[in-house]
């Protein structure tokens, strides 16, 4: 993704990640998104990794948006930092500034259409 989010959240509590811990799991419960600081998250269903997101990129928006359990797990591939971004912050971004909204439903788009190209090469 070429989205950069860092530049939406000048200040704010980060939380650090060893190389290999889980941030989530498939299946948890979600109330926050997370904008990678620094390092490399993978994001992952067993052991099939989807997508790699470096700083800037962002996780965790499905399960926030819609409600719904997260979809997959997310893990360190190497000792990272993230910012949590909980609902009440995220509205409030949405509201105030409706570009931030485009982008993230640019990140989703982008994703779906990445897992939807991947089904259709498993398929042929």
């Amino acid at each position: 993704m070429s989205e950069n989010f860092l530049g939406s959240f000048r200040n704010g509590e980060e939380i650090s990640l060893d190389a290999g811990q889980i941030l989530f799991s498939k299946g948890d419960v979600g109330s926050e998104i997370y904008i990678v600081r620094s390092g490399e998250l993978q994001i992952l269903d067993g052991n099939q990794v989807f997508e790699t997101i470096g700083p800037g990129g962002i996780v965790g928006e499905m399960a926030l948006v819609d409600g719904a359990p997260r979809s997959a797990t997310v893990r360190a591939s190497v000792p990272s930092e993230v910012i949590p971004f909980n609902e009440k912050r995220f509205l409030f971004m949405v509201q105030q500034t409706p570009h931030f909204a485009l982008r993230v439903m640019k990140v989703m788009s982008a994703r779906l259409r990445a897992m939807n190209a991947r089904l259709t090469g498993l398929e042929s």
